[in-house]
């Protein structure tokens, strides 16, 4: 695999750099996605790039909408033109079109160094990794980098297909999660946890199952925990959980998994743990050498059932010694429940903010990330 920060100032002067990012953030608690592919656009500006054009996605707009609506502005990325202008130093020209050849022509006929264009998604070739999208896409640019972690388990035009008809590279971002990710794998300190939460169980079955044989204690909570509930034959009422996945939950109940003792209930649901589960989880973390986590505890969106997240994010930052690794959109925005944590973490190298959600847990599962493969497949390129 080939990097950006490998690059000379000769490889990068003069040239057009097409930087595929990931800013799929719904508000300003997930900027970090943000000011983490900030260090690849300076190097390309420092370096005296031409033009950088950056791709992104926002939610899902769907194809066939074309153009973004006022009423679909949560999905646009025109928002983000004056932050990047701010936090680069240069002007960035926002460009709508809502055909590729209308866009392509447009990034031509820019003059700004910077040029972020539309929601990506609303291309009907990009999630279907159209590689005649791909290389019109291409065509605007003399060389790619995917600096999008969060995005690289999507096989989709701008993330793998691109990559046949550029030179590419793995951005800042790209290289930093996969040497924290890989550290983890290879050599885990003990005790090792693996704390996971969230809405479904499904979506950490691959991480959990991966760890399974490895982790000192897996903790789970959140919805993904009532799964698991539901599978030893306890009752969740009106709670929030995965009927189908059920039989799967029912395969990973071993000693080293740990469900809820107690809960915060309202209205029949189940919406945290409870205090005397935030104390054990909080004790296994406080004894850990190595912690991954992914899936607030419950609702921490909500007064009152914050807590138990709240807990885990407190017995982290008190783990001084531990390597850990925390992922997801939720769970890093979940971060404001604690007062000043920036400040907090600011000086934690020990403490890693993954920006991937599901490319994490894929990354640590064991699956193979499209977007990673395809910059593999560079290496015999000149």
């Amino acid at each position: 695999m080939k990097y950006a920060s490998k690059l000379k100032k000769s490889d990068i002067r003069g040239k057009r750099f097409l930087v595929r990012v990931d800013l799929n953030i719904k508000n300003s608690d997930e900027l970090f996605r943000l000011d983490a592919v900030i260090p690849t656009l300076s190097l390309l500006l420092k370096k005296e790039t031409e033009k950088i054009i950056i791709v992104s996605h926002r939610g899902r707009p769907g194809s066939a909408k074309r153009t973004i609506s006022k009423k679909m502005k949560e999905v646009s990325l025109e928002a983000f033109a004056p932050l990047i202008a701010g936090k680069t130093g240069e002007a960035v020209d926002f460009i709508s079109a809502n055909r590729i050849t209308a866009l392509v022509r447009e990034v031509e006929n820019s003059d700004a160094r910077i040029v972020l264009v539309e929601n990506i998604r609303l291309f009907s070739g990009e999630e279907a990794n159209d590689p005649s999208f791909g290389r019109i896409l291409a065509s605007c640019a003399d060389a790619y980098v995917n600096d999008a972690f969060a995005s690289s388990h999507r096989a989709h035009a701008s993330i793998s297909a691109i990559t046949k008809f550029l030179p590419s590279y793995a951005g800042i971002l790209l290289e930093r999660e996969m040497t924290r990710l890989d550290a983890m794998l290879r050599n885990p300190r003990r005790p090792f946890v693996l704390v996971v939460g969230g809405a479904k169980i499904s979506d950490k079955l691959g991480i959990v199952r991966m760890f399974q044989n490895d982790a000192d204690k897996i903790l789970v909570g959140g919805a993904a925990a009532n799964t698991c509930l539901v599978a030893q034959g306890f009752p969740v009422w009106r709670s929030l959980y995965e009927p189908k996945m059920v039989r799967e939950a029912r395969k990973i109940q071993k000693k080293n998994v740990f469900l809820p003792v107690d809960a915060h209930v309202f209205e029949e649901a189940i919406l945290d743990i409870g205090p005397e589960t935030a104390r054990f989880f909080a004790e296994a973390i406080a004894l850990a050498k190595t912690i991954v986590w992914s899936g607030p505890m419950g609702l921490s969106e909500k007064r009152g059932f914050e807590k138990g997240t709240r807990a885990i994010w407190s017995a982290i930052l008190a783990n001084k010694d531990a390597e850990v690794v925390v992922g997801g959109g939720e769970t890093i925005a979940s971060a404001k429940l604690i007062p000043n944590f920036k400040s907090k973490i600011s000086k934690r190298k020990n403490i890693f903010l993954s920006t991937g959600g599901g490319a994490m847990l894929d990354y640590l599962g064991g699956k193979k990330l499209p977007g990673i493969e395809a910059l593999k497949k560079q290496k015999n390129r000149k």
